[in-house]
């Protein structure tokens, strides 16, 4: 079988307790000082249980923390971006002694992992909303939640994991990063591109991962279905799009449709970098990066998400990144095109705004097939009834 890429520090991390040791555990963590889980805190214990954070083996710290808000490295040199922290309110942080296990729960109360808890910082979050988000504006969902959602003690430790911590909406789909590799491997792919996204899909989307896919073995569709914005499309809406774009347009035996239960930061260049990372822990040895990739609002320039990639030496990442202009249905040029490729004005480019998409689904009408596939805007319209 083909050998995948190896995970980013070398080893893929599992951090599951022992099956057989489960029902004990977590009998056992109901006498520990329990944190309620926040949808990011479950999302996060998803990705780092199976080793999609790999080489982290808990939450973040202090030493660790600091080195990725200012210099996107963990403290022992490894390239991380985004800084996977478990805040918690000030007054439980002092109850709670260095090397002590806390259990972090559900809304049922039972406990999803335990935290060995090795220390206590206070985040300067003011200074991670500056570098990580590159703005302290509540307005930004990110920041938001930094500021206002999130303890203001971190607390530090390995994380083991007793139970799912996300819901598996889609079990078709649902695969940790060994599964995935598994699959790679069983298929003899050794190069494969991976496209993430939150949105639903379109012709501009197609065209950016068919033209990676010429240069691969193999193509990981990743959609993120985990937290996201309120006024993101649902991700069972996202999921049928794919699906009906699958069945008739890719072929079957170079594509994998697998879902990511991330949170989104929207941390445009940070969150691209982090992508990227946690991509190459499935298994990835490129990935598409877009026109302002993970970016909400206006806080980011379009190409900010690709220019952050220089400030890594070449090969420190461990994957490839591939970058893409904006593309669009040319209508002089009768095909899918992006400015590099394309001399005709804009006038002649099929371009519509999320606002004039939303506008024609609600009243029923299909966007033009050079936009959007006549399946995928059939989901689309259907969805739109409803909502």
């Amino acid at each position: 079988m083909a050998q995948t890429v190896a995970p980013h520090g070398g080893t893929l991390v599992d951090l599951w307790a022992p099956e057989a040791e489960r029902p004990e555990r977590l009998r056992a963590a109901r006498k520990l000082r329990a944190i309620p889980a926040h949808e990011r805190v479950r999302a996060d214990l998803e990705l780092l249980s199976g080793g999609g954070y790999s080489p982290l083996t808990g939450f973040l710290g202090r030493a660790d923390y600091e080195a990725v808000v200012e210099r996107m490295h963990l403290a022992g040199g490894l390239p991380w971006a985004i800084p996977i922290t478990l805040g918690v309110p000030r007054e439980f942080a002092a109850s709670v002694k260095d090397g002590e296990t806390v259990a972090i729960v559900a809304e049922d109360g039972e406990a999803l992992a335990t935290v060995e808890v090795a220390e206590r910082y206070v985040p300067d979050k003011e200074r991670e909303a500056r570098q990580v988000y590159r703005t302290t504006d509540r307005a930004h969902p990110g920041v938001r939640y930094l500021l206002e959602e999130a303890g203001e003690v971190n607390l530090a430790g390995r994380v083991t994991v007793l139970r799912r911590p996300m819901p598996v909406e889609f079990p078709a789909y649902h695969r940790d990063p060994a599964q995935v590799r598994r699959i790679f491997e069983e298929r003899g792919w050794r190069t494969v591109v991976a496209f993430q996204t939150r949105n639903p899909v379109h012709r501009a989307h197609e065209y950016l991962q068919k033209c990676a896919l010429e240069m691969v073995d193999g193509l990981l569709l990743h959609p993120i279905v985990g937290a996201t914005k309120s006024d993101d499309i649902p991700a069972a809406v996202r999921m049928r799009c794919y699906e009906v774009l699958l069945e008739g347009y890719y072929p079957k035996d170079r594509v994998l449709l697998s879902v990511l239960p991330m949170a989104m930061r929207y941390a445009g260049p940070r969150e691209a970098i982090h992508h990227i990372l946690v991509r190459k822990n499935y298994g990835v040895t490129h990935f598409i990066v877009g026109r302002d990739h993970a970016g909400v609002g206006s806080y980011y320039g379009p190409f900010d998400a690709q220019d952050i990639f220089r400030e890594f030496a070449p090969g420190e990442l461990g994957a490839t990144p591939i970058f893409f202009d904006n593309s669009f249905f040319c209508r002089r040029c009768g095909n899918m095109a992006s400015v590099k490729t394309c001399p005709h004005p804009p006038e002649d480019r099929v371009a519509l705004s999320g606002t004039k998409v939303r506008e024609m689904l609600r009243a029923g009408q299909p966007p033009p097939v050079e936009f959007t596939r006549p399946e995928v805007a059939q989901v689309l319209i259907e969805w739109a009834r409803k909502a």
